[in-house]
């Protein structure tokens, strides 16, 4: 999807740690930033595969399988995800926002229903609170090296948000790191996102799935073409 988005947020009341609030609905409105956004298509693979060579295969090799169906097992190979990867593309069953910055991908975000985004991590303390299944959730946020902490993966959450407003809406659920009250993680990557960037967006704690992982939900309102609703 061309163009980058973002969502219209109020500033997060202050609550205690671990007190779940109700995902209110929101609506997205457009933004002027220095990147813009393409989704992750045949069209666009080789933007895609230059990064994630660029960057060791992203984690050794994962090729942003691992949120998957397929998932990442001991017997996974580079070349096999890759190959798996590139299969869904064609097969058209992902939702990718890619981030461009002077023509080069920098950047994405993952994103889908919960039957392309089936894999995630913690599941048996995920379904043991699970009461209802959101509409969508977001994956894996990858920035490239060179490009970190200068607004990337909030572009791409933006974009993200966007295009599923312009899809119909829904409930999202993202599953963020804590980052606040907790040492700093040298080298550490938070592939999933920090909490702090997605209650920029509006999202609220749901339930905690491990020490420092949440289920974060934000209803997005449907986008139309004469405003939002």
């Amino acid at each position: 999807m061309p163009g980058t988005r973002r969502i219209r947020s109020r500033r997060q009341a202050k609550r205690p740690p671990g007190r779940s609030l109700r995902p209110e609905s929101r609506t997205v409105t457009p933004a002027v930033t220095p990147y813009t956004t393409r989704l992750l298509t045949p069209d666009t693979w080789d933007d895609f595969a230059a990064l994630v060579e660029a960057n060791n295969g992203v984690w050794g090799g994962c090729w942003c399988i691992g949120f998957h169906p397929e998932g990442i097992t001991k017997d996974s190979t580079g070349a096999g995800n890759r190959k798996a990867k590139l299969a869904h593309v064609n097969n058209g069953t992902i939702h990718q926002m890619l981030v461009y910055r002077d023509g080069r991908c920098v950047g994405w975000c993952q994103y889908g229903p919960p039957a392309e985004v089936a894999t995630i991590k913690n599941p048996k303390a995920y379904e043991k609170g699970l009461a209802e299944l959101p509409d969508w959730r977001i994956g894996c946020i990858f920035t490239g090296s060179g490009s970190r902490r200068a607004g990337v993966a909030r572009a791409a959450v933006a974009a993200v948000l966007a295009a599923i407003a312009q899809a119909g809406g829904g409930l999202v659920e993202a599953y963020p790191e804590q980052v606040a009250g907790r040492d700093p993680q040298r080298g550490a990557y938070l592939h999933t996102g920090p909490e702090a960037l997605f209650e920029e967006f509006g999202f609220v704690r749901d339930r905690r799935i491990a020490k420092w992982r949440w289920v974060m939900r934000l209803r997005i309102s449907a986008w139309r073409r004469r405003g939002l609703t």
